[in-house]
């Protein structure tokens, strides 16, 4: 299979990349930074950047049969703009550009995380953003009082949301999407989801055991990516370990 994968050189987005060039795919990496390994092709892309992501466009060599889309940045102080340029925006302006190169029955999947999983109770302002488009982002942010953290759980809701409402197109293309959302997982940016959501990840994290490994997320993203899934369609698949299902438990009075 050939392979196109945005942020493929470090964390997840590196696992995902050694287990398919393990398999015996061709990945091309669409990334800022160059991968040191595991890629065929790297194409350097900047996802805040539209005249990058345009150029980009233009050097990827179709068809590929899958598209997994791992680029984003984590939450971090000052950075409101960007964490929505890159990880929504530029996320889908590069995701609706490529849809002419990938095959028939090419797979999608999309890394959101857990942090977006209150998307329903947002959804008016995740119908916003999913209206907006990246020049009107400063407004977008002064109107909603957006910060850091917001920002990031933000476009990982609208991540979530897009994937399901584009499930019926995707059909008819003949194409498929999922999303994955994981919990904390330890990369090199698991301090700043420490940082940004304090006692509250930590004690999740303590009640899982520990987060999750790279490899662990990679293996969902992997299997997603190929026929084997082919019947899975429009879905956001979380693993995070059981946090969601002991918070929902606690919400529930289910735990004795």
């Amino acid at each position: 299979m050939r392979i196109a994968l945005t942020g493929g050189s470090t964390g997840i987005g590196a696992e995902v990349a050694k287990k398919l060039t393990a398999q015996g795919h061709h990945v091309t990496a669409f990334d800022i930074s160059e991968p040191s390994e595991n890629v065929a092709r790297w194409i350097k892309t900047d996802l805040n950047d539209p005249s990058s992501i345009a150029i980009a466009l233009t050097m990827a060599e179709g068809p590929f049969d899958a598209l997994i889309n791992n680029a984003g940045l984590p939450p971090r102080e000052g950075l409101e703009k960007v964490i929505l340029g890159v990880n929504f925006f530029g996320f889908r302006s590069f995701l609706e550009g490529f849809l002419d190169k990938l095959s028939e029955g090419a797979s999608i999947v999309n890394v959101a995380s857990r942090a977006g999983a209150q998307w329903r109770e947002n959804l008016d302002e995740v119908k916003a953003l999913l209206a907006s488009s990246a020049e009107e982002v400063s407004g977008f942010i002064e109107k909603h009082e957006i910060e850091h953290v917001r920002a990031y759980n933000l476009s990982k809701e609208a991540v979530i949301a897009y994937t399901m409402s584009q499930t019926e197109a995707m059909v008819a293309r003949g194409l498929r999407m999922n999303s994955v959302s994981p919990a904390a997982v330890s990369t090199g940016i698991l301090d700043d989801f420490k940082a940004a959501f304090g006692a509250k990840a930590a004690n999740a994290i303590a009640r899982a055991g520990r987060p999750g490994h790279p490899q662990e997320i990679a293996d969902v993203i992997v299997f997603l990516a190929s026929t084997e899934s082919a019947w899975i369609k429009g879905q956001d698949i979380v693993i995070d370990g059981g946090m969601s299902a002991m918070g929902m438990s606690d919400a529930l009075g289910l735990n004795g």
